[in-house]
């Protein structure tokens, strides 16, 4: 736990660079690690450098790059002096970044290469400067940058003086980030965070964690740090700890993410379900389904239970053998794959949050045993949990959640403030879910998704789609309205068809996909009431946009409009 004193990020630093001055803090996978105490005083230096820039106490200054040591010390340099950090998702298109650039006023920007052509012809351009955290150079000399490397260098020409920038610059309610969510509903909010929210929920992640000593522990980074689920958890908490952060440095497809982990055998990884489900899917299925004899010994239970067992050693051995536990968020968790983990005793825990709550609700935590297999786990420390409207039936209702862990507020939107934060602190999620004798979290889906046929019953997408997604020809799917019936619109493992469909002609390859979907919509039917059966199950030929954390954007699919593209569009093969 960290000590009371802390009550802002800047002092969290200090904390930590004299407790763990010598220890590996942050770097890449394969390469030398960079230790707290050189951290901290990269950090100042970059203080020191932003404050000649002009920057002080309430500036905003993005940074849009992906995960880096680098990332992290421009972080705590823009913090240091009291400015406000805006964190922009490295995958947000260009028009999202031009406004988000604009609606912030930020004056400096860190970035990288990959980045550069989305700020070309910038409206209003506010930029003073651009440094490129890979030293990236405009490669069509349209952009003027500033290499990282030589903006540090010119640290050695201030006095030293200049470079002891006071950590008490900022306090707990100064708003530390403005992280503008890009939800599925379609409408992006600039939430305000402030170091209290995120310090806050630093303590409550703790909280979950297994009862032994954090430090020396090693934190595989995975996800965005532009996001608040990987910022607090796999940024903030490693850095309160003592730990190691490790950045894949690239896209963590099975194979990827198994040579990293085989090198620098990680603790704990924060992960998005879509990636246990796709190594589920690819890792575990195939060995399952491998032979008649493994199917049928499947069915016994106490030999099912000792071969998920010896599968669930092997799980961890691709993991490193070091793990933890995984901590899976950002989306719901296909509870047939949640399950095999259970049942093969694998490390994980299940958790849920918002950006609005910095971003943690409930999890964990590890080791309870009144966990419930299908919930996101029970509220974590110092944040209260509640379900507005409840059904007398039910219970199901809108999450409400209230603790030092959320938002300020959404930045010049007063309006859209009001609509979710009351006066008493409850923050309106948006989310439908409910809490068991227990106290676990089960979510059901959001308020907005809600889809009400002519017959009046409520019908939750999100629960068919999980059935849907169990199957393991699909990789993700999207269940919608259209005239007044149930259409599942369904992207498929083409990788795995294409195997299966090997040396056959189109047309046949056609009838296999036609019979997958056909087989998809019989049994997922037979699982749901009649009011509540697919009419059609679609192929979707290319993958859902999808946001940060991999929810897809239903509003981009819920339109007829919609509907007719897709339909409209070529033959895959």
């Amino acid at each position: 736990m960290i000590a009371t004193a802390i009550t802002t990020l800047n002092l969290l630093l200090e904390e930590s660079s004299l407790s763990f001055k010598n220890l590996p803090a942050t770097g890449l996978a394969f390469q030398p690690p960079l230790h707290y105490g050189e951290f901290r005083q990269k950090a100042l230096e970059i203080a020191a450098l932003l404050k000649e820039q002009g920057i002080k106490k309430g500036d905003r200054v993005a940074i849009l790059a992906d995960n880096s040591p680098q990332w992290g010390m421009a972080y705590f340099g823009i913090v240091r002096l009291g400015a406000i950090a805006v964190p922009i998702l490295p995958d947000f298109p260009e028009a999202d970044v031009k406004h988000i650039l604009k609606e912030a006023g930020a004056s400096i920007l860190f970035t990288t290469q990959r980045q550069l052509e989305k700020l070309y012809e910038l409206p209003g351009n506010t930029l003073k400067v651009v440094i490129t955290l890979d030293d990236a150079i405009d490669p069509n000399n349209l952009l003027t940058t500033l290499p990282f490397s030589r903006f540090l260098l010119t640290a050695r020409d201030l006095p030293e003086k200049k470079k002891a920038i006071a950590a008490d610059l900022a306090g707990p309610d100064d708003t530390a980030s403005i992280i503008y969510t890009s939800g599925t509903s379609g409408h992006a909010k600039a939430v305000m965070l402030s170091h209290k929210n995120f310090i806050s929920n630093v303590r409550s992640t703790l909280s979950i964690f297994p009862d032994e000593p954090v430090q020396g522990w090693t934190f595989l980074s995975i996800l965005p740090m532009s996001h608040a689920y990987e910022f607090t958890i796999s940024f903030l908490v490693p850095l309160a700890t003592g730990s190691r952060i490790v950045y894949a440095g690239k896209t963590p497809t099975p194979t990827v993410l198994e040579r990293i982990c085989k090198h620098e055998h990680p603790s704990i990884m924060c992960m998005v379900p879509m990636v246990m489900e796709k190594i589920y899917k690819k890792k575990v299925l195939p060995v399952i389904s491998a032979n008649v004899f493994m199917r049928a010994a499947m069915k016994l239970p106490l030999v099912r239970r000792k071969i998920l067992q010896k599968i669930g050693r092997k799980l961890q051995l691709f993991f490193g053998g070091t793990l933890k536990f995984v901590a899976i968020g950002g989306a719901s968790l296909n509870i047939e794959v949640e399950q095999f983990l259970a049942e093969a005793d694998f490390p994980y825990i299940v958790g849920y949050g918002l950006t609005e709550a910095s971003p943690l609700v409930s999890a964990g935590p590890y080791g309870d045993s009144s966990i419930a297999l299908g919930s996101a786990g029970k509220p974590v420390q110092n944040v209260e949990v509640r379900i507005s409207k409840a059904n007398s039936e039910t219970g199901l209702g809108e999450i409400l959640v209230r603790g030092p862990n959320v938002m300020q507020g959404y930045r010049a939107n007063l309006e859209a403030t009001r609509e979710v934060l009351a006066p008493d602190g409850w923050l309106s999620t948006g989310d439908l879910g409910y809490l068991d004798p227990q106290g676990n979290l089960f979510i059901k889906g959001r308020s907005k998704s809600v889809i009400v046929l002519s017959h009046g019953e409520n019908i939750y997408p999100e629960a068919i789609e999980e059935k849907i997604n169990a199957f393991q020809h699909v990789v993700e799917s999207l269940v919608r309205e259209r005239d007044n019936r149930l259409e599942a619109l369904v992207y498929l493992d083409y990788e795995l068809i294409d195997a299966e469909t090997r040396g056959k002609d189109q047309a046949r390859q056609r009838d296999h996909i036609a019979g997958i979907l056909a087989e998809i919509k019989k049994q997922v039917n037979q699982q749901l009431p009649p009011y509540g059966q697919l009419t059609q199950a679609s192929e979707h030929r290319e993958p859902f946009t999808k946001t940060a954390t991999h929810k897809i954007k239903r509003y981009l699919y819920t339109s007829s409009a919609c509907s007719d593209m897709n339909g409209k569009k070529g033959e895959r093969r």
